[in-house]
């Protein structure tokens, strides 16, 4: 949950609540996914509703350097050759694609 705090007049500053991801993944990221979200599962409204509900999903779980870090990891183990393998083993590479799993699990459960 965010909670508000009215700062000045008009502004407002977002502050996670303990325990919680801070929402700052970017507009380009967002609709980025939900496209590539789309082009697999159906270039409908329908699908553009689930898919954008979706990485709202994971933006609440998993902060946005994570989230980077994670399809950074993912997209290097598809690549072939002596690079790829450091991108296979490391436990905290492992740890941060789990967590974007589990999320993405998540927003599949509630979006889809």
């Amino acid at each position: 949950m965010i909670r508000m705090a009215a700062l000045g007049v008009g502004l407002v500053l977002a502050s996670p609540v303990l325990g919680q991801a801070v929402n700052d993944y970017p507009t380009n990221a967002r609709v980025e996914y939900t496209f590539a979200c789309m082009a697999t599962n159906g270039q409908t409204r329908e699908m553009m509703d689930r898919c954008s509900c979706a990485i709202d999903r994971i933006a609440e779980v998993l902060p946005y350097a994570d989230y980077v870090g994670a399809e950074t990891i993912l997209r290097m183990r598809q690549t072939t050759g002596e690079r790829s393998g450091m991108f296979r083993g490391m436990a905290t590479m492992t740890e941060t694609v789990a967590t974007l799993r589990r999320a993405e699990a998540e927003a599949e459960i509630i979006c889809f």
